[in-house]
């Protein structure tokens, strides 16, 4: 492919994968606004946010062998109109099971616009190249993420968090179009059924599971810190507003650029010092919080986008370097076990607020950013052997 044509196509990319985030996060700045006019404690409230993520993690094997058989345009086409239109019944729904319910169908369909595109990426990029621009993709979830949060809570007033879903619905309807009609005829070669590596063995190869590993704990962290950021700041003795803690999320833009940034370092460094030196900032970030200070706290939150994205980045640029077959199928796997650890840290990390408060939950992350630690240090050693 032309680099003029090549770079057309990332930013095609970009739009759509960043465009498809910016629905998951929607209502986490505006947690405290719904707890309120529901009237529903805050780990109800998160349901809006789990829901989502319980969504893909079902749905990303599905669609993980759809794409290792069929075209990609018409799955894109089918999944970002039913995003959309559920964005627009979530942005009429006066009941909040019913929200909950086209939040988990929202879900369903985002690996349609995510796991399929990795796959595209993956096919159509040389292995030199692979490392960066699966950085890139990470800041396109980046920007996405930092775009719904601040709809929900900051550009739209956050008592009119239902206009965000209408604003989002829009954008992203605007780049499945874009997609749908400029996304190339030809996106390299599919597997045939015999080549394809099926979910058994890539999930018994022990290299492979690992990784998934690495994406379940690192996302079980950084989901339940930014989830339950917001009661944390609005309690004392911050009691910030919701406009301030949507400030916070700005920390995201450091993701953004940490992306390629951790794509470039693994490929000098290699992924695992990459990941181990991404785990060991991120939990340094986190004791951070303790500091009863919101500029302090701002600085920490930094250093946690920008220790988790440089994991995440090395990960899936690790787990892509070792596939030659079933790429669908254990890019399904990795944002499978990546979004059940999101899922599952929102859940345990609300048990440990309501019994110990932020504390509770900054010890268990801490706790659990030792798996991503740990995979580091192996992946460091298997290098030296090679």
């Amino acid at each position: 492919m032309p680099e003029g044509k090549h770079i057309g196509l990332q930013a095609l990319l970009f739009w759509l994968v960043a465009s498809a985030f910016s629905t998951i996060y929607i209502t986490q700045p505006v947690l405290p606004v719904l707890r309120a006019e529901f009237g529903v404690s805050a780990s109800t409230a998160s349901l809006t946010i789990s829901a989502v993520i319980l969504g893909i993690a079902l749905a990303n094997l599905p669609f993980g062998m759809l794409v290792d058989r069929y075209p990609i345009r018409p799955i894109i086409l089918l999944g970002g109109s039913v995003i959309a239109a559920c964005g627009f019944f979530c942005a009429a729904s006066t009941d909040l099971s019913l929200l909950i319910a086209a939040r988990f169908v929202q879900g369903l369909f985002v690996p349609s616009l995510t796991t399929c595109l990795v796959v595209h990426l993956v096919r159509s990029l040389p292995p030199d190249r692979l490392n960066v621009v699966t950085g890139s993709y990470v800041s396109a979830t980046v920007v996405g993420g930092l775009g719904g949060r601040l709809l929900g809570g900051w550009i739209h007033p956050p008592l009119h968090w239902r206009y965000a879903f209408v604003t989002a619905s829009v954008l992203l309807l605007a780049a499945t179009a874009a997609a749908a009609r400029w996304l190339p005829e030809g996106e390299g070669e599919r597997e045939t059924p015999r080549e394809i590596e099926g979910f058994e063995r890539l999930i018994r190869r022990p290299e492979l599971l690992r990784i998934f590993f690495v994406a379940f704990g690192a996302f079980f962290v950084f989901s339940s810190v930014f989830n339950y950021l917001p009661f944390y700041l609005a309690a004392p003795p911050f009691n910030a507003s919701t406009q301030v803690i949507t400030l916070a999320y700005l920390s995201y833009l450091v993701g953004a650029l940490t992306g390629p940034a951790a794509g470039t370092l693994s490929n000098r460094i290699g992924n695992g010092a990459t990941m181990a030196l991404g785990s060991a900032v991120f939990a340094g970030s986190i004791l951070l919080t303790f500091v009863p200070s919101l500029p302090v706290i701002a600085a920490s939150l930094a250093g946690v986008c920008a220790g988790f994205f440089a994991i995440h980045s090395a990960a899936a640029g690790s787990l892509n370097l070792r596939l030659s077959s079933g790429r669908g199928r254990a890019n399904s796997l990795y944002v499978l076990f990546y979004y059940l650890g999101g899922s599952a840290g929102i859940t345990a990390s609300g048990y440990a607020y309501h019994s110990a408060g932020w504390r509770g939950v900054a010890s268990l992350g801490i706790l659990v950013l030792l798996l991503p630690f740990a995979t580091g240090l192996a992946e460091m050693r298997e290098r030296k052997l090679l």
